[in-house]
């Protein structure tokens, strides 16, 4: 993959780690791109089902390298943003598991991901206004997608902390673990999910994520379209004869 982006399978879960500790796992442009190539490596891979995006170290993702960008990069890459995720995530789910710090672009990367597994001490936050920015790579769109606007509001503005704790009870963190454990408890929901047929997977999450803004007038039609695409498929079948035989399912993704 790459010295900075690292990949692991665990049958059908693909762990993709940012590596640059010593930068708090600051995002340049070749992490970026490598970023990038592992989410493209998930969707066309037909033997997995779900990813897990973490970092090396003590942190998430610090988010942009300020140096790499008074260097003169830009580590948005052009029609899909910051890490290749932010304007464009992967149709397949992916889990952020998230070790100390989240913040600025680490923090709106984390909020592209699909569901969220933290560890008790993580902190989030989008500092931007901090530093005479703002944060544009989707932050100030998905927070108060996740949480109530006011609250969201108040982050944006004063560019304030968020624990892990708060962030739980908001309802945006999935899973609180203990120091360390972020990782490990984010492969157990991972491969939860896993063992489930994988198109199901793909398509609930896309009906999870569009759903709310489809127009009022067109939900039904839209959902229906993608159901008969599900039942209809060999995986649907599956489903149905191994629960009549009482034996596990065997799918293949179709």
């Amino acid at each position: 993959m790459s010295k900075t982006v690292t990949l692991e399978r665990d049958g059908h879960v693909l762990v993709i780690t940012i590596r640059r500790p010593e930068m708090r796992n600051a995002i340049d442009r070749a992490t970026s791109e490598a970023i990038a190539q592992a989410m493209d490596e998930l969707d066309g891979d037909n033997n997995l089902t779900v990813g897990i995006l973490t970092g090396a170290g003590a942190h998430f993702c610090s988010g942009m390298d300020l140096k790499a960008f008074l260097r003169g990069e830009r580590v948005e890459l052009p029609g899909r943003g910051l890490a290749g995720i932010i304007e464009t995530p992967p149709r397949k789910p992916v889990i952020a598991a998230v070790e100390g710090y989240a913040l600025a672009g680490g923090f709106e990367i984390a909020l592209a991901c699909d569901l969220m597994v933290a560890a008790d001490n993580a902190q989030f936050g989008l500092p931007e206004v901090k530093r005479g920015l703002m944060a544009g790579s989707g932050g100030l769109m998905r927070l108060p997608e996740r949480i109530p606007r006011q609250i969201a509001m108040q982050y944006a503005l004063t560019g304030e902390m968020m624990s892990a704790v708060e962030a739980r009870q908001w309802g945006l963190v999935n899973q609180l673990t203990a120091p360390g454990e972020a990782l490990a408890a984010a492969k157990v929901l991972a491969h939860q999910i896993a063992t489930n047929a994988p198109r199901s997977v793909q398509i609930s999450k896309q009906v999870v994520a569009e759903a709310f803004h489809w127009p009022a007038h067109e939900r039904w039609q839209r959902q229906n379209a993608l159901l008969e695409t599900i039942i209809h498929s060999k995986d649907a079948q599956e489903g149905a004869l191994a629960f009549s035989e009482k034996r596990p399912p065997v799918w293949t993704g179709t």
